[in-house]
């Protein structure tokens, strides 16, 4: 039995690659509506997982003057624009951009690597006070 060569090329008899020609124009198979072509395992390097957690409720904010100045890629400078001066959450973020929420958590984590931006994480539950102590407070304060 002779190995076959794969894929078989016999299709295409007149083509010397077996394939066919390129077009003589350009071809769109896209429009504007299908959002950006570039996947999102490209923007993060192909890493799915930040450095750190990053809470959906965590506030970000930078004071970083000028984002275009610096070495980084469009969307890293897209979060710093927004959250120049203006304190969002992640989920926040992840919706203004239309970026998938574990894209924007890696860039994120990057930022925060690079510190250029600070992330106010919110407080446990474990840590909150209980809610009696919150209750003798407010008696205390009305007592007052």
């Amino acid at each position: 039995m002779s190995p076959l060569a794969y894929p078989p090329r016999h299709y295409l008899p007149g083509s010397a690659s077996g394939y066919p020609p390129p077009p003589d124009r350009p071809v769109q198979w896209y429009d504007e509506a299908a959002g950006p072509m570039v996947r999102p395992y490209a923007l993060t390097k192909g890493r799915t997982r930040p450095g750190q957690p990053f809470d959906l409720i965590a506030l970000v904010v930078t004071d970083v003057p000028d984002p275009a100045v610096l070495p980084i890629g469009p969307e890293p400078a897209a979060i710093l624009h927004l959250c120049r001066g203006n304190a969002l959450s992640v989920a926040e973020i992840a919706a203004d951009l239309d970026l998938p929420l574990g894209v924007v958590r890696v860039l994120l984590g990057d930022l925060l690597d690079a510190e250029l931006v600070r992330v106010s994480r919110p407080v446990p539950p474990a840590l909150l006070p209980h809610e009696h102590i919150l209750q003798e407070v407010v008696h205390g304060l009305r007592a007052l």
